[in-house]
């Protein structure tokens, strides 16, 4: 039985990717890891993958004007609330939203709609494992449906391979992207810092988690930076009645790993270690808890 377990957290910076990097070298191999941090990926900095497919991604259409058909009627100009088309008739491709808009009201049939590569995915080996993870062209829309084919991808892949859990570096915040790293998951790992908008947007985002009936996890990174913060995101985890999986201290052999593009469980022993070998082992114990309730 399959199982895709979603890390995620609310803001940016509270270090899921070290976290999520490092279970992936606990787990030995046995997993496969999709990065669906599309708009700004980093787990490919500490897992080095080595590229074996690179794939276009057609995120949307641009209008493009056929000028030797065009009679200069202006339709085009005047219907598009974008202001994409100028006086010369020509598409600015920053400022069309691929809406198609166009097309239809333009009585030469000199208008029509080209695919864009809003960026690219790829399939890749790392020494934890197969890896998914893609990357979106500057400025590009449709973050969202890129993450739903890197998660379509990981899937296939898994089970190429054979692998029983699905690992999944999820986007920061709330948004588009991050629902779809979320929805139909069979867990969610929830990162997060002891500061007041670490626990703001640690609520919004089991708020996401409970709307779509995706059990969720709670764990604090660098928890004794602030322990008073630290005591206030266990007790709202308990008042919520979710799991609280673990705390990690702060430990400047992290990034002293991460300089050297590894993680800290592989450079050696320190309270972070310690903290995410127990982490990763709760983790496990949910996963087996799934397995249990879907048999």
């Amino acid at each position: 039985m399959m199982n895709e377990l979603v890390i995620l957290s609310g803001k940016g910076g509270t270090g899921k990717t070290s976290l999520i990097a490092s279970f992936a070298v606990l787990a030995g191999g046995s997993l496969v890891t999709a990065d669906c941090d599309v708009d700004a990926p980093d787990l490919h900095f500490l897992l080095q993958p080595q590229i074996q497919e690179k794939h276009e991604f057609i995120g949307s259409k641009l209008a493009s004007i056929d000028l030797d058909l065009c009679s200069r009627c202006g339709l085009c100009s005047e219907h598009c609330r974008f202001e994409a088309i100028g006086d010369d008739f020509t598409v600015d491709g920053l400022a069309c939203e691929g809406c198609g808009l166009c097309v239809h009201v333009c009585p030469q049939c000199a208008v029509s709609m080209k695919d864009v590569v809003s960026g690219h995915w790829f399939r890749s080996i790392t020494r934890c494992g197969p890896m998914v993870h893609a990357r979106l062209g500057f400025g590009e829309a449709n973050s969202g449906k890129l993450v739903s084919k890197v998660r379509q991808e990981s899937r296939n892949l898994a089970e190429h391979a054979r692998a029983d859990l699905i690992m999944v570096d999820g986007p920061p915040g709330i948004g588009c992207p991050v629902i779809a790293s979320l929805s139909g998951a069979s867990m969610a790992v929830i990162v997060t810092e002891p500061s007041i908008s670490g626990l703001h947007d640690l609520e919004r985002v089991l708020d996401v988690c409970l709307h779509f009936d995706i059990p969720a996890a709670v764990c604090v990174n660098r928890y004794d930076l602030d322990v008073t913060f630290s005591s206030r995101i266990q007790s709202l985890t308990r008042q919520r009645d979710l799991v609280f999986l673990g705390r990690v201290p702060y430990d400047p052999g992290v990034t002293r790993a991460m300089v050297h593009g590894q993680t800290v469980i592989e450079r050696g022993r320190g309270p972070a270690e310690d903290g995410i070998r127990q982490l990763w082992s709760e983790i496990q114990a949910l996963i087996d808890g799934l397995h249990g309730t879907e048999t």
